[in-house]
């Protein structure tokens, strides 16, 4: 079925946000078409003096920061949220309605290194980001005020990156942002009718098939989810049923940690250059509720399209009406996997 469906243009359906997205596989047959741009690179050196991320540099804020010598966190010190922000609402009309938000942002460098991005990084030092993820959430949830804990990464400057310092970001709030909210939705729904979660079903589906794999492991799995609608999208998913990154055991979080940089180097690997990426990891809230319906899973939304420097917009048809997508999930899969294989070698 899935061949005939790569005929042509069809529609393909996400259960975790119940979205569709137009894919017509029909207007490229390859994984991209036209030339490759050369792309000098980062020439970025290993400590940079105008940096205000590099060891013992002063911050933009003021701060001055350690003379770390591996993972450093603190807090934003330009913060999207703050802790003593007044409580405030504005509900008395239902077409003008605001309400205040309180939150905690941090700042975590992944390496005091300013050349050296989670790819280039050793598994070691990755597996030091994953713990530090690890007890930052675990920090959040003996929080009372804070209900959900968002760990992301903005890499490239065409990605909104302020800083080309290797670093990522954990914002948490008091409330569930609404996009995760959708996908618990759609997780509890799931489990309350197929009585098993969601993505452990879907993995169990896809490594049946193999066809969207890129890379796995004993504890994780990557793949360009069925539904993606970014060109080289992906997804790393836990073999096991996780909620959250609190119950990572140790070899969970060296395979975790294994499959993330695995993944980038297979995207650096794709059109030879540092690829850019937000990504993020979707998981349970930190509150005390239960949450056996949600899997933990980490989101990859590169804008790369055919080249180091061509990249996807979301314009005309996909702002008014839908997302859509020429390469097919399948394609971009077997690009990921054929550009990974010289970095296994390595």
């Amino acid at each position: 079925m899935l061949e005939e469906l790569n005929q042509g243009p069809h529609r393909r359906f996400n259960p975790l946000t119940g979205e569709w997205v137009l894919v017509s596989p029909h207007r490229t047959q390859r994984p991209w078409q036209g030339k490759q741009e050369e792309f000098a690179g980062s020439g970025r050196p290993a400590y940079d003096e105008s940096c205000y991320l590099c060891p013992g540099n002063k911050r933009s804020g003021g701060q001055q920061n350690p003379d770390y010598t591996q993972t450093l966190v603190f807090t934003n010190d330009f913060s999207a949220l703050l802790t003593d922000t007044p409580v405030l609402a504005m509900d008395t009309d239902p077409l003008f309605q605001a309400v205040s938000e309180r939150g905690v942002c941090k700042v975590i460098c992944f390496s005091p290194r300013h050349d050296l991005s989670i790819p280039n990084m050793s598994l070691d030092d990755v597996t030091r980001v994953v713990e530090v993820w690890k007890n930052e959430y675990e920090a959040f949830q003996a929080n009372p005020d804070i209900a959900y804990a968002q760990i992301f990464e903005n890499k490239g400057a065409i990605m909104g990156c302020s800083n080309p310092h290797p670093h990522c970001q954990i914002w948490s709030s008091s409330n569930i942002p609404p996009i995760v909210e959708l996908e618990q939705d759609k997780q509890r729904k799931y489990l309350q009718e197929q009585g098993s979660p969601m993505l452990l079903d879907y993995l169990d589906r896809e490594l049946k098939q193999k066809t969207r794999v890129v890379y796995e492991n004993e504890q994780f799995v990557v793949v360009v989810p069925f539904w993606a609608i970014w060109p080289f999208e992906a997804l790393i998913l836990p073999r096991r049923h996780i909620p959250s990154i609190d119950s990572f055991t140790d070899a969970e979080t060296r395979g975790f940690a294994d499959a993330y940089r695995s993944l980038t180097q297979a995207y650096d690997g794709v059109f030879d250059c540092e690829f850019p990426y937000t990504a993020g990891i979707h998981q349970a809230p930190t509150t005390t509720d239960n949450h056996d319906h949600w899997q933990l899973h980490m989101h990859f939304y590169p804008p790369l399209l055919r080249s180091a420097t061509v990249k996807k917009f979301m314009v005309g048809y996909e702002m008014l009406a839908a997302p859509q997508r020429d390469i097919a999930a399948e394609s971009a899969a077997e690009t990921l996997r054929q550009a990974l294989k010289p970095a296994e070698q390595e």
